[in-house]
């Protein structure tokens, strides 16, 4: 088994800047947007975005198929398509507030974002290709490639055959209207809706369906829950509860710490859960709750939810946490994991209010 980073406490270590300048955060300010700009989209690329030719790109679709197949983008977007508006969230989102935290990128709670994505069903082209009934997973290579815990691979994710199958999940050349930049995975992207980000594998060159677990670094080693460094752990799957605000009022530049004037402030934000709709959200101001008024629901997205909050002067602490169909409840605190992933503890926003 490859080793693993060991978590540390302390500063923040120059190979985790680099990561942080590359892999940006969605600004809190554009929960405001159910539909997150691109240039806003949060961001995450393990190794390096690879040159792409739309023009000569091919996806293979291989393995334990009846019919093998080689696809043009050309050829796939003349397949029928659909668009989805579609909640994103990095596995490691809120890593960074852990304490000692597991050095990789330090997101704080920005590795969230929601956008349209248009693409063809996977579905169809897994029925052009026709899984052999030895087939159990179906695997998805991307072309990325390098080295994680000293292991060189392209980044791959499977699924099993039945979630695949989900008609939910695209092979997205879309992203808001526009061809998908490169960045974001282009000329062809996965899109598995409700699961953390790495699903979606980007820069999609393969599929292939196998008759057994499927045993690559992100699947096998990658993307589990452990609390321990000596457990296999979870496989990271879908996303849990979560809830964030738009801050409100202005902010300090450097703290980050906002300043409102007393009287009537309006709260805004959004939440999701990968398990179930959303169906309450509360807010509290210094530890009081109250539950806030919810915007109508949307199938795979993110819920918006607002609040008027009369601010009286002094220094106060917002907080906000969700509540899914499923009963599943966003924790005040951050639950321990050593990698960081699944930190759903509610967010805490400290604000001045000057008279």
């Amino acid at each position: 088994m490859a080793s693993r980073r060991a978590p540390i406490a302390g500063r923040y270590t120059a190979e985790e800047v680099a990561l942080a300048a590359r892999n940006r955060g969605m600004p809190l300010e554009a929960l405001r947007h159910e539909l997150t700009p691109p240039g806003l989209h949060y961001l995450l690329i393990h190794f390096d975005i690879p040159p792409a030719d739309a023009g000569t790109w091919r996806l293979r679709l291989h393995g334990s198929f009846k019919n093998s197949l080689s696809l043009g983008l050309e050829e796939i977007r003349r397949l029928p398509s659909t668009t989805l508006r579609v909640t994103l969230e990095c596995a490691g989102n809120g890593r960074g507030q852990l304490a000692p935290r597991y050095p990789s990128v330090p997101w704080l709670e920005e590795g969230v974002s929601t956008a349209d994505w248009t693409g063809v069903p996977l579905a169809v082209l897994l029925e052009k290709a026709s899984p052999r009934e030895a087939a159990k997973e179906i695997v998805f290579h991307g072309a990325d490639r390098g080295f994680d815990a000293g292991v060189e691979h392209h980044f791959a994710r499977s699924l099993a055959l039945a979630e695949a199958m989900r008609h939910e999940v695209l092979v997205a050349y879309e992203m808001n209207g526009a061809p998908l930049p490169p960045q974001h995975g282009a000329p062809l992207r996965l899109v598995v809706p409700r699961w953390y980000g790495m699903a979606s594998v980007k820069w999609l060159q393969a599929i292939e369906a196998i008759d057994r677990p499927f045993d690559g670094f992100q699947q096998a080693r990658g993307y589990h829950f452990r609390r321990r460094a000596d457990e296999q752990g979870e496989p990271c799957t879908h996303m849990r509860v979560n809830s964030l605000m738009a801050p409100p009022g202005i902010p300090d530049f450097y703290t980050r710490r906002r300043v409102v004037d007393a009287g009537e402030v309006a709260l805004a934000g959004r939440a999701w859960s990968g398990s179930a709709p959303v169906a309450r959200v509360e807010w509290s101001v210094d530890g009081s709750w109250q539950d806030a008024v919810l915007e109508p629901a949307r199938d795979l997205c993110w819920r918006g939810w607002r609040a008027v909050w009369t601010a009286t002067p002094g220094e106060h602490e917002l907080a906000c946490r969700a509540t899914d169909e499923a009963g599943n409840v966003q924790p005040l605190d951050a639950p321990w994991d050593l990698s960081g992933f699944g930190n759903n503890g509610a967010q805490r926003v400290h604000v001045t209010v000057r008279p």
